[in-house]
């Protein structure tokens, strides 16, 4: 009996999906949930699993075409596995999409250093374009370097076409959706992290012995950014055409940078989370991006962002919205920096804070006041832990 393989229904607001890669090909073996096939949509990578157990009959799309839900995808024919198939049938398949053809020479594991070797119209050629004879297999009798071989290197394309994932075109898409439609401006302001640093310093092996879980930076903002949102409910609002949303929960994307691209999954309803619970979400979303296995619930429903270039490095930037929020904030990399404290020059684990808010229905004073309530609140996170 043939059975059909159709793309299973499409998340809520995804209208399509592109096969990414097939894991078989026809003639091969399956297992019933064995992944046959990813689709790629615009946010996430969907697995469609084999329905039985049987022979990939045939395959109805290739890879790099769109496909709608319930499209055919391919056919499986039902049978028993024989047992000498059922290992290797689980075991990792090469993608059935053609591959790229090489855009240089296949190197040769004894490469021709000796332009002695090289004829003279192929020296000349190789002077000429400025190649050295390191770089050329030589073709010739002997392994000598022809003016032929020189002039496949010198032909060799310096640049490569490739077109954009879903992720990319849809992240590109709703950068200039913000950039086009929201009144963007950035504040600045400095944490000084000391405090928070003597905390994970003087609890952090009593934190994993106790969560599992390592006390991480991240989570400390989280819960400052959910209680000044309290604090600041226009923070936490959007824009709906003529109307001012607020939302009543603080959902908080943390942004994740993934092998795909930039995906922003959503901790919700922040303010019922405590350290442990923020640092696991966390946790959870890094592996499950870079596995490509975080789904449409995760990724939707924010209703502020924070971004951490820090992690990469960056000393100072102005993050674009996440629309339709209307405020996302900026961590930056952690730098100890001499300050003034109660008159005493002293050293410092220094961070500078970005909040890029939409000046739409945002005040520049509410804004400078949210982000002065974030700092102050990492300044002395006994407070705000204590919820005084």
């Amino acid at each position: 009996m043939s059975i059909d393989v159709k793309v299973p229904v499409l998340p809520e607001s995804v209208t399509d999906a592109t096969v990414a890669t097939w894991y078989k090909k026809p003639g091969d073996f399956v297992k019933r949930d064995e992944n046959l096939v990813d689709l790629e949509t615009d946010k996430v990578v969907l697995e469609v699993p084999a329905p039985v157990d049987g022979i990939l009959e045939s395959i109805a799309v290739e890879s790099g075409e769109v496909v709608e839900a319930n499209q055919v995808l391919g056919v499986v024919k039902e049978g028993e596995i024989p047992a000498e198939k059922a290992e290797a049938s689980v075991a990792p398949k090469a993608s059935t999409a053609p591959a790229k053809e090489a855009t240089a020479p296949a190197a040769n594991n004894q490469h021709n250093t000796d332009t002695g070797s090289a004829g003279p119209a192929a020296r000349k050629m190789m002077q000429e374009s400025n190649i050295d004879a390191s770089q050329v297999t030589g073709t010739g009798r002997g392994g000598r370097i022809t003016k032929p071989d020189v002039q496949s290197v010198a032909n060799t394309p310096m640049e490569e076409r490739v077109p954009m994932s879903r992720l990319r075109q849809k992240i590109a898409d709703r950068m200039v959706e913000a950039q086009s439609t929201a009144a963007m401006l950035t504040s600045f302001n400095e944490v000084d992290l000391k405090a928070v640093m003597d905390i994970r310093k003087k609890y952090k092996d009593e934190f994993i012995n106790k969560h599992g879980i390592k006390l991480g930076l991240m989570s400390f903002f989280v819960k400052a950014a959910t209680e000044a949102l309290k604090q600041f409910p226009v923070i936490n609002a959007s824009v709906e055409g003529t109307d001012v949303v607020y939302h009543k929960q603080q959902n908080i994307g943390i942004a994740v940078a993934t092998e795909r691209g930039l995906v922003v999954p959503v901790l919700k309803n922040t303010n019922a989370m405590g350290l442990a619970d923020i640092d696991a979400g966390i946790r959870d979303f890094a592996v499950a991006g870079n596995a490509g296995k975080l789904t449409m619930d995760d990724l939707t429903g924010g209703t502020f962002t924070i971004t951490n270039g820090g992690s990469f490095g960056s000393l100072m930037s102005t993050p674009i919205l996440n629309m339709p929020q209307s405020a996302i904030l900026g961590m930056h990399t952690i730098k100890d920096r001499p300050v003034v404290v109660n008159g005493d020059i002293v050293v410092r684990p220094m961070m500078y804070l970005a909040l890029t808010y939409d000046h739409r229905i945002i005040d520049g004073k509410d804004a400078v006041l949210f982000l002065v309530a974030i700092k102050e609140m990492l300044e002395d996170p006994a407070r705000m832990l204590l919820n005084l």
